[in-house]
């Protein structure tokens, strides 16, 4: 069974996110959304809220699994039997990222990233993007799946 992970705070989970995972499973039997818990970040929704918004968009797909955790990813990859690690790539800033991190996984844990390129529509929507906009009292339904609730 090919398992990934897709590791993300997901504060908010967005269009990109939801469609990422949605790609993803074309290629993977199973596929865990891992939210990370940073306690030093002020966080826009709490894990619970994200991971319960997570889980209402994917219930009717039992090869989805919603999970929080705080530890190495690398770490939470092994405990979820996890071979891959699955991340979306929007722009070339993104790449150098992903492409450091993914070495580093491959160091700590023999883990292989697969990294998908976002579709052009959905590019320019970032969870920080959306904290912003949504500190500013703009309307962010746009960028969210309709499962969320603000």
């Amino acid at each position: 069974m090919k398992i990934a992970i897709f590791p993300g705070s997901f504060d908010p989970f967005t269009k990109g996110h939801a469609d990422i995972v949605v790609r993803g499973l074309a290629l993977f039997d199973k596929i865990v959304v891992g939210i990370g818990i940073n306690n030093q970040k002020h966080s826009l929704f709490s894990a619970q809220e994200r991971k319960q918004t997570i889980e209402r968009l994917f219930a009717d797909n039992n090869r989805v699994e919603v999970k929080t955790y705080d530890c190495l990813t690398a770490d939470f990859a092994r405990q979820e039997g996890a071979q891959f690690i699955l991340r979306g790539v929007r722009s070339m800033v993104d790449f150098e990222y992903e492409r450091q991190m993914a070495q580093a996984n491959k160091e700590l844990g023999a883990l292989e990233t697969v990294l998908l390129f976002t579709r052009p529509d959905l590019a320019h929507i970032s969870s920080s993007l959306v904290r912003d906009l949504y500190s500013h009292h703009i309307d962010i339904s746009s960028y969210l799946p309709e499962t969320t609730t603000l």
